[in-house]
């Protein structure tokens, strides 16, 4: 892409990934549109930033002008794809968003964050890091920043923070010079077949960063360290390694206070802008990134007490004496059991009733068990219906199979039209929504609704 064109055109715009590089585009001043599925409130924001959208599958919205048109798609859609299939025949220059990216970040500084969870909350808070010392950077973020209302910040400072996606070996793309690998659970074994090759693809990725630079690995973490240059360093949320908090002091509301311990000396009275110990944990390795790449210790305290979090990563959208309302993107069984021990931390003594929609069949059928224990963790389930996103029907996998296992006498398994009117039959002390599907529609209404409640 070392070509620049007039028109860049996306399928698959409506995307958190995508529709960062969209923005990127757009902000450079070129023609942005593109196609999604289904319109969104984040398509409703890319339109009103001047992006044409359109939701049928129509090569007629494809740029005519060939030559100075550059194609950019999701892997998530069906290779079938109208559109899709009709840029390649034509012999338009197309590319993944996974190498679009790589491409931008090329001769950039860049500092990037892999793992199968944990990897949006961390990102986002390093680039809130960069950005509040005044260093500055350019970001495309997995998730919305509640500081900056967006998943692309801009920056002439040539240093990128990337979300590194391991989703169909994206993160491969990308040769950093500072990585962070949060976790290497098993997941997105469709693309993998199995864990031990989804680990020897962060493997791949960590022998890939900058021999003069670092890689931050969670302390546990077990992949292959053979073909790293970098330097190594571990990071754990209290467990002695490079970087790791100590002296961990639990506020009111599910904040902490804490030292930050490093390689090069202690860094007393942190205290992070958002609640729950997993965020502590995932600030030590973007507070590592921050050190390595240079920030002082004194701007790396204002960053952390004034980050914000984002949106949709245990997002509190409620919390009353009467009740409480979290919203989260958990989709993988150790981001549940995660959110749900944060929850028991925050909401001490409150009877805890989660709303869970599985994303993908496959990823259902892969970790039944696994989402079946960590749900049991709560008080009362309402399961819904599996959101197949790119996947089509696998016999025999529907959420039942979750939904039996389940240890709750409390829990229903419901369609997404049943949800609203069972929401207004309940009461609730503590209610949390999973999931990564469409199950953020239903986000408003549900804030709608307890709030409502409690102001009769």
């Amino acid at each position: 892409m070392e070509k620049r064109y007039k028109y860049y055109y996306f399928i698959g715009i409506g995307g958190i990934g995508m529709s960062a590089i969209a923005r990127y585009f757009n902000s450079a001043g070129y023609s942005v549109s593109g196609y999604d599925r289904t319109p969104s409130a984040l398509t409703a924001r890319l339109e009103e930033e001047g992006i044409s959208i359109h939701y049928e599958d129509d090569i007629s919205a494809i740029p005519k002008d060939k030559d100075n048109t550059f194609v950019i798609y999701t892997p998530a859609v069906p290779a079938d794809m109208g559109e899709l299939r009709y840029v390649m025949e034509q012999g338009y220059a197309v590319c993944k968003r996974s190498r679009a990216l790589g491409e931008i970040a090329h001769g950039k500084k860049c500092l990037a964050v892999a793992g199968t969870h944990g990897k949006t909350t961390t990102s986002t808070l390093l680039a809130h890091l960069l950005t509040h010392s005044g260093e500055g950077c350019n970001a495309f973020l997995g998730g919305i920043s509640r500081n900056y209302d967006s998943n692309l910040l801009l920056s002439s400072n040539p240093v990128l923070v990337a979300e590194a996606d391991e989703f169909d070996r994206s993160f491969l793309q990308l040769h950093p010079d500072i990585a962070v690998i949060t976790s290497a659970d098993a997941d997105h074994l469709d693309i993998y077949l199995d864990h031990s090759h989804l680990k020897d693809a962060f493997a791949e990725f960590a022998s890939q960063v900058n021999k003069d630079g670092f890689l931050v690995l969670k302390k546990g973490v077990k992949i292959s360290l053979e073909k790293v240059n970098a330097k190594i360093l571990t990071y754990s949320y209290d467990t002695p390694a490079d970087f790791y908090a100590s002296d961990i002091v639990a506020q009111d509301g599910g904040y902490f206070d804490f030292t930050l311990n490093t390689p090069k000396g202690k860094i007393e009275k942190c205290t992070l802008g958002i609640p729950g110990w997993i965020n502590v944990e995932n600030a030590i390795a973007a507070s590592a990134a921050a050190l390595l790449y240079g920030i002082t210790p004194e701007k790396l305290k204002n960053g952390l007490a004034s980050f914000r979090g984002v949106a949709r990563r245990f997002d509190i959208r409620l919390n009353t004496p009467q009740c409480a309302y979290v919203d989260d993107y958990a989709h993988h069984p150790n981001e549940l059991r995660h959110a749900i021990s944060s929850m028991r931390g925050i909401f001490k003594g409150k009877r805890l009733c989660g709303i869970f929609q599985p994303h993908l069949y496959s990823r259902t059928r892969d970790f039944a068990e696994e989402f079946a224990d960590a749900l049991s963790g709560l008080d009362e389930l309402i399961l819904l219906h599996i959101y197949p996103a790119r996947e089509l029907p696998i016999e025999g996998v529907t959420s039942r199979i979750i939904f039996d296992k389940v240890k709750l006498e409390n829990k229903i398994l419901i369609s997404k039209d049943e949800l609203m009117d069972t929401i207004r039959q309940r009461d609730f002390e503590c209610l949390i929504t999973f999931g990564a599907g469409d199950i953020d529609r239903f986000i408003s209404p549900i804030e709608e609704e307890l709030k409502a409640r409690i102001e009769k």
